[in-house]
C-alpha cells in the first residue's frame, strides 16, 4: 500500500477526523495560516451564537500547516503554538486537527475550495474572513479582489457545496467591555485599544510584555522559544 508522508505535525485523514467529531451538531470550520491571538479566539467561539449554527454546534480548529508566504511564522512553529492553546484554553467545544496545505492567496475562489475541503473533513459550516486568501496587485500594491468577494460567493454556493458560510465577526478590543463588534464600539463610543502585526513581532523579538488581551500567554512563550 502508499505509506502516509512523515510531516513535522499530524495530520489526520478526512475519514478520522469525521469519526473524532458528534454526528448529530453543527460543525463550524475555523481556516488559519497564524497563530490563533485572542482575537482569532474570540471570533471562533462567537461563531457558535450565529443565527445559522444549531444548539451544541461545535467548532473546528484547522489550520494549513504547510509552507505559506515567506514572511510566515514556519508551519512546525504555528503547529506548536495549537498545541499548547488547546491545551490552556480546554474548551470542550473546540477540536482542532490540521490540513497538509499551503495557502495559495487565490482569493472567492480558494474560499470555494476551502468549504469543499472541510466538508470531506465532516463540517456542515465554514467561517468567512473579510477579503479571505486576498492578495496585492503587483503593479498597484492593492487588494486585488473586493473586501467582500469571498463572502458573497460563499453564500451564491452555498447551497449547492452543501455548507453554510458564517460571517467572520469584526472583533476589536475596548478597554470597557474587552472583545466587541466594531459596530457597537462605535455606538457606544468605546475606547479601542490596538497592536499591529509588526508591532507585536518587534515586541517579541525585544522580550516586551505581550498585554493579555492579544495574545495568549502559551502562545507568546512558544514563539519567543522559536523566533
Amino acid at each position: 500500500g502508499v505509506l502516509s508522508p512523515v510531516r513535522d505535525f499530524p495530520c489526520k485523514t478526512p475519514a478520522e477526523v469525521r469519526a473524532s467529531l458528534p454526528d448529530d451538531k453543527d460543525v463550524v470550520a475555523f481556516q488559519c495560516r497564524n497563530p490563533v491571538h485572542r482575537a482569532h479566539y474570540e471570533l471562533f467561539t462567537r461563531a457558535l451564537d450565529d443565527e445559522n449554527v444549531g444548539e451544541g454546534g461545535v467548532v473546528l480548529v484547522h489550520p494549513t500547516c504547510g509552507p505559506t508566504q515567506a514572511d510566515d511564522i514556519p508551519g512546525d512553529v504555528r503547529y506548536k503554538t495549537y498545541v499548547v492553546l488547546k491545551e490552556e484554553t480546554a474548551n470542550p467545544r473546540t477540536f482542532w486537527e490540521y490540513l497538509p496545505y499551503s495557502m495559495h492567496m487565490a482569493g472567492p475562489r480558494e474560499a470555494i475550495q476551502h468549504m469543499m475541503i472541510r466538508k470531506n473533513f465532516g463540517c456542515t459550516h465554514f467561517i468567512i474572513g473579510r477579503d479571505m486568501a486576498g492578495s496585492k496587485s503587483s503593479i498597484t500594491g492593492e487588494d486585488y479582489y473586493g473586501p467582500y468577494e469571498a463572502q458573497e460567493i460563499a453564500k451564491a454556493n452555498a447551497e449547492k457545496l452543501g455548507v453554510t458560510p458564517v460571517p467572520s465577526l469584526n472583533l476589536v478590543y475596548t478597554e470597557e467591555e474587552d472583545y466587541v463588534t466594531a459596530d457597537y464600539a462605535e455606538e457606544k463610543g468605546l475606547t479601542l485599544k490596538k497592536l499591529s502585526g509588526t508591532k507585536f513581532r518587534q515586541m517579541l523579538r525585544g522580550g516586551e510584555d505581550i498585554p493579555e488581551w492579544f495574545a495568549f500567554k502559551s502562545v507568546v512563550g512558544v514563539l519567543r522559544e522559536n523566533m
